[in-house]
């Protein structure tokens, strides 16, 4: 087996664990699909398939779910990393004020992988920021997500290849060096369409880990 097939099958594996702690969280919590749904904002169709692997979720879609299931998004993946972090990678310099963090590029970072995504956290916790910045790697194919709203803001710039972003029921097509600004209330969705992975540097609020 490749390396390419050896790397879909773990990237498979941890987009069905996403979705089988999501359905453990849930009933954990004493939930039905449809009251996880008014509580997160998504459709009970969406959910049902995420729970049985068929779609992926987004961190800001699963930050909402995990509003809702009074978890961490960091419980739903297998490789979630440990509560104590080492100085050294992940948390602010020792002699850098608390509202401010410095990240090497030398430095080990951080991944999630959901489904077609793999997200790379670009900043360690500071206790008074509020941005996410993530770096966000997009494989082609899966299931395309439904427009969906939830609190906060968010930016996107894409670096290589091409992103179809919906805002409010329209589609616009971004390449290289095109970026999209808004309101996370707004009704939006991302899909890459093409044959190749898409890299867009990400900026959400509020922080999802």
């Amino acid at each position: 087996m490749g390396t390419s097939e050896r790397r879909s099958g773990e990237e498979l594996d941890r987009h069905d664990a996403v979705g089988a702690r999501m359905r453990q969280f849930r009933k954990e919590r004493g939930l039905t699909l449809r009251g996880l749904a008014t509580h997160s904002g998504l459709s009970i169709g969406f959910l049902s398939q995420v729970e049985r692997g068929i779609s992926s979720i987004g961190l800001t879609a699963l930050n909402s779910v995990a509003t809702a299931l009074d978890r961490s998004v960091a419980e739903f993946f297998n490789d979630a990393p440990p509560e104590e972090e080492t100085e050294e990678e992940h948390a602010p310099v020792s002699h850098l004020p608390s509202h401010f963090t410095l990240t090497r590029s030398a430095t080990a970072a951080t991944e999630y992988i959901s489904g077609q995504q793999t997200y790379r956290m670009l900043s360690a916790r500071g206790p008074n920021l509020v941005l996410e910045p993530l770096l966000v790697h997009i494989a082609p194919g899966g299931k395309r997500e439904n427009s969906y709203g939830h609190a906060g803001e968010e930016f996107a710039f894409v670096l290589e290849g091409e992103l179809l972003y919906e805002v409010d029921g329209v589609e616009h097509r971004l390449h290289p060096g095109d970026s999209v600004h808004l309101r996370s209330t707004v009704p939006h969705s991302m899909f890459n369409d093409t044959d190749r992975v898409t890299t867009v540097v990400s900026v959400v609020t509020p922080r999802l880990f």
